[in-house]
């Protein structure tokens, strides 16, 4: 199994590709790539180089396909959900292969034992856990992340969502998957960790550089990256969104290779990922010995 290289050049878009694609970001120091183009033409150029698998984790939070005219509530403002037309549903049955495909890609792309998480509403995570099903893959876990700050149902005829699920899922059943109990039971105080999750939207300073409608926050993705992948394990995000996969793997000291179809939202994944990068000033331990007024 040959060392991840990145793809150099424009990646031209083929049959069923919405976009050539590039190369927006390279630090081969700490292995963190990130591309602007069609994920499925990236992923499709990353499988014939590496055919036995190089990614040990993938997390992906594919389009839920909910930008079809509806409203939510937002600063206390009814605004529309219409998030861009990667988010626009193409019916069920376009839906679903389009799921299909892209999971089909990821699975090719893990190595024997790596795993593979996804987050999704109801309006998508059916349709991808029975893609997972169908393409052999071996359902680990299916978390429940919930939202103590959901926003208000608007509508008043049914209950305010304010969860989303995330399946963890195995490349098949032969894997052996990396799991790190110990270090998961330690962050939950000694206990075992169950699998719902409580975590707040993205925090301000999360967002200082921008905003993305489905960011994911910094939390969950520093937990799923801490649970199923070890030092310098390669991370694979296809829908990168703002960055927040790459940031989480490059803190944990992981590598990542990120792919965004969004110009505006590559840029912002480049702002992100630069000021985590930054270097901090170190803040000196001595005593202030400078003489005190009088």
């Amino acid at each position: 199994m040959r060392e991840f290289r990145p793809e150099e050049g424009v990646i031209e878009a083929g049959p069923g590709v919405q976009q050539p694609s590039r190369l927006v970001h390279r630090d081969d120091a700490r292995g963190v790539y990130l591309y602007h183009g069609d994920c499925l033409a990236v992923l499709d150029v990353l499988a014939a180089r590496h055919p036995g698998g190089v990614f040990d984790l993938i997390f992906a939070d594919p389009p839920y396909f909910l930008s079809n005219g509806g409203v939510t509530c937002q600063a206390g403002r009814r605004v529309k959900v219409d998030k861009g037309t990667w988010d626009k549903s193409r019916g069920a049955e376009e839906n679903h292969h389009f799921n299909r495909e892209w999971l089909r890609r990821c699975q090719a792309l893990l190595k024997p034992h790596g795993t593979l998480w996804v987050s999704g509403t109801h309006h998508v995570i059916f349709s991808v856990g029975y893609a997972m099903q169908e393409l052999g893959m071996k359902v680990l876990n299916q978390i429940t992340w919930q939202k103590p700050n959901p926003p208000p149902n608007l509508a008043c005829r049914y209950f305010t969502h304010s969860t989303e699920t995330v399946l963890w899922a195995a490349r098949d059943a032969k894997s052996r998957h990396c799991f790190n109990y110990a270090e998961m039971k330690r962050s939950n105080g000694g206990k075992q960790m169950k699998d719902v999750w409580s975590f707040t939207a993205p925090k301000g300073e999360e967002k200082a550089h921008g905003r993305h409608p489905t960011q994911k926050p910094l939390a969950l993705l520093d937990r799923i990256v801490r649970a199923a992948s070890r030092e310098g394990d390669l991370i694979l995000d296809p829908f990168l969104g703002s960055g927040t996969t790459a940031i989480a793997a490059v803190r944990a000291g992981r590598k990542c290779v990120g792919v965004e179809s969004d110009a505006a939202h590559a840029e912002l994944a480049c702002h992100r990922l630069a000021e985590a990068l930054r270097p901090r000033p170190v803040q000196s331990e001595l005593p202030d010995l400078r003489p005190g007024p009088g």
